[in-house]
């Protein structure tokens, strides 16, 4: 599915109806984002504190609950961005009502319950997608249209951010290395075989910077590392196969390649190829704003999400062997 796709309409008339549960910092800017996409009309927003539901309810003119079972009637699809703790309860009540779903990460905490929601949606026919939102990113989209990737054998990515008081229920793992566990599993397209991990808690009681080593069945490894106690911002994904490395800067949507280069040296008595960089093209667009109208042209069409349940699973089976190989060294 081509991720800038756009919900069409028919003369002006709404197809799909809209709702967001859970309208913090990200929920709110989902909200956002549907009353931008044509043939697509946000009705409610939702949110277990009145005033936050209020709020955000008249900034956008729509309706507003604290109770999410009353949008049940009103809506075809929702997405839902309260903590994760409470997605697996939200989520499979919203698709026993018929809901399409679009869930953010991490889809649930365990994975019984990924399951379970992943059989709901198959069960009652509808959408579930999860919200990995860098399978989105230009830079991703542009790798894998420039028809250069052929078979990644060792990955390096780094996400590191300053401390927020945001999303302090999760540890780092599942709160951002989640996001580079699913493109390393997506552009891998190999079973982990094996999990080494260590992490440690600094500023919160829980895990605050950890690195991860995956092998993979293919023979691939990765190297992942996130931090919410970093001094700088740094998101990049570095993917190396036989030919060169590609670079993904997901700060300043640059794609570049190093390669060989057809010029030769000669040094120590060995020639050697030069190597030589080059700048891949990259589209600019609201990244989540493509998420969202993907979710919706999933659902108009009644096709397979570009991030499935199964996805979503994949990633949190993943991220839950790094958890336990770093709980295992008994971290404090």
């Amino acid at each position: 599915m081509d991720p800038l796709s756009e919900v069409g309409t028919a003369g002006g008339e709404v197809l799909l109806r809209a709702a967001v549960i859970g309208v913090g910092y990200l929920g709110r800017i989902h909200a956002i984002k549907y009353q931008q996409i044509p043939g697509v009309q946000l009705v409610a927003v939702v949110d277990a504190y009145p005033e936050q539901a209020r709020r955000v309810g008249e900034e956008l003119s729509v309706r507003y609950y604290s109770d999410f079972t009353e949008i049940f009637s009103q809506v075809d699809l929702v997405t839902i961005a309260t903590p994760t703790a409470s997605h697996f309860a939200v989520a499979s009540a919203c698709l026993r009502a018929g809901l399409h779903v679009l869930l953010e990460k991490p889809m649930t905490t365990h994975l019984e319950e990924a399951d379970h929601l992943i059989a709901l949606a198959a069960q009652h026919e509808r959408v579930l997608q999860v919200g990995h939102l860098k399978r989105f990113h230009p830079t991703v989209v542009g790798l894998k249209a420039s028809g250069l990737l052929m078979e990644p054998r060792f990955m390096d990515a780094a996400r590191l951010a300053p401390f927020k008081t945001r999303s302090l229920d999760l540890d780092v793992v599942l709160d951002l290395m989640i996001h580079d566990v699913d493109l390393v599993l997506d552009f891998m397209q190999s079973e982990v075989v094996d999990v080494d991990a260590v992490g440690m808690s600094v500023v919160t009681d829980q895990v605050d910077v950890a690195n991860a080593r995956l092998r993979f069945q293919n023979g691939g490894v990765a190297n992942i590392t996130a931090s919410r106690i970093s001094q700088e911002v740094t998101r990049r994904l570095k993917i190396f196969q036989q030919d060169g490395f590609f670079t993904l800067n997901f700060i300043q949507n640059q794609l570049s390649m190093v390669r060989r280069g057809a010029e030769k040296v000669v040094k120590a008595g060995t020639e050697l190829s030069v190597m030589e960089e080059v700048a891949l093209p990259v589209a600019s667009y609201d990244t989540l704003e493509t998420e969202v109208r993907a979710f919706c042209t999933a659902v108009q069409q009644g096709s397979f999400p570009v991030v499935s349940g199964l996805d979503g699973r994949r990633a949190l089976q993943v991220v839950t062997r790094i958890r336990q190989a770093i709980y295992a060294g008994n971290i404090r």
